[in-house]
């Protein structure tokens, strides 16, 4: 990961997004400190979460539609015992049932139900769009809102501690540190209100925090006050590299690909493949269409 100090622009940035900030807070200062409109960010963590938020400056803002659907990797606490109307914290209690006493065996059971290719439906305050309208834009406005279910891929669903505590409302609620790996579009929100509802419980989130998202870790984030005293970027070449597979041509089929031509491909995953000239170019990511390269995006 190359350091700069003198703002230059083209490439992925990733912020540790701080609480009470959402991310096109986080674009905004971006803006400043990169000292560039073109800012854009990889996947929308809400404003109650903190960790990793991959930012795309100049050219790479390209990129951030692809790394938005590489997989995500959270930890976060359920409490089971309330529900709200936004399923975290940040929302309204509408329901409280008392939780001690569920046994360890039943709430496996309901996180095994939540692994694996499920079919969810997103929050009511979710950022997804009805009739080009966000959800929660509506939800706020006073409108009823039906969400459809979606397909999505919960790799990994992990209880890893479970507390007793009492809510400020006296309720006894169960706290559970859990981890998650999904695909993008998954909301760890709506499962802890599912999981809280096979209990018959509710249950909502309390704390959130994005450990990964495809190839870049906390480890690779910075805070916002960190990038302002030295803007830390991966360079385009360097980001595309570890986010997709690679594909080296010479300088001929370079050129071609350059200017989007499509020529014959070797057979690769389905996805996106980031092809390279020489001296380590990063020309292009494309796909493979019926044995030759379709571009999707230029950078040559």
């Amino acid at each position: 990961m190359a350091r700069t100090g003198n703002r230059e622009p083209g490439g992925l940035v990733i912020v540790d997004k701080p609480a009470g900030f959402t991310s096109h807070d986080v674009v905004a200062k971006m803006r400043g400190i990169a000292r560039t409109r073109r800012v854009g960010h990889a996947g929308t963590l809400d404003p109650m979460a903190t960790g990793v938020l991959v930012l795309g400056v100049e050219r790479a803002t390209k990129l951030l539609g692809y790394l938005a659907l590489t997989e995500k990797e959270y930890v976060g606490t359920v409490r089971l015992g309330q529900s709200t109307v936004t399923d975290d914290a940040e929302g309204e209690i509408t329901s409280a049932t008392p939780a001690a006493g569920i046994p360890r065996e039943a709430i496996d059971e309901q996180v095994a139900k939540l692994t694996g290719d499920i079919l969810q439906v997103p929050s009511k305050v979710s950022a997804v769009k009805i009739d080009g309208k966000r959800a929660y834009a509506r939800v706020r406005g006073g409108e009823e809102v039906e969400l459809a279910a979606r397909p999505v891929t919960v790799s990994s669903f992990t209880v890893h501690d479970v507390r007793e505590e009492t809510a400020e409302d006296g309720t006894p609620v169960l706290d559970l540190l859990v981890s998650v790996v999904c695909s993008s579009g998954t909301y760890i929100r709506a499962l802890a209100r599912d999981l809280g509802a096979g209990l018959g419980v509710g249950g909502h989130l309390t704390a959130l925090r994005r450990t990964r998202v495809g190839p870049y870790g906390l480890e690779s984030a910075r805070t916002l006050e960190q990038h302002q005293e030295s803007l830390t970027i991966t360079p385009l070449g360097e980001a595309a590299a570890a986010a997709f597979p690679r594909w080296d041509v010479d300088e001929r089929r370079a050129g071609l690909l350059a200017n989007g031509v499509r020529i014959a491909m070797p057979p690769t995953p389905p996805g996106p493949v980031a092809a390279f000239g020489p001296d380590d170019r990063f020309i292009a990511l494309v796909e493979e269409y019926q044995g030759r390269a379709k571009s999707l995006a230029v950078f040559a």
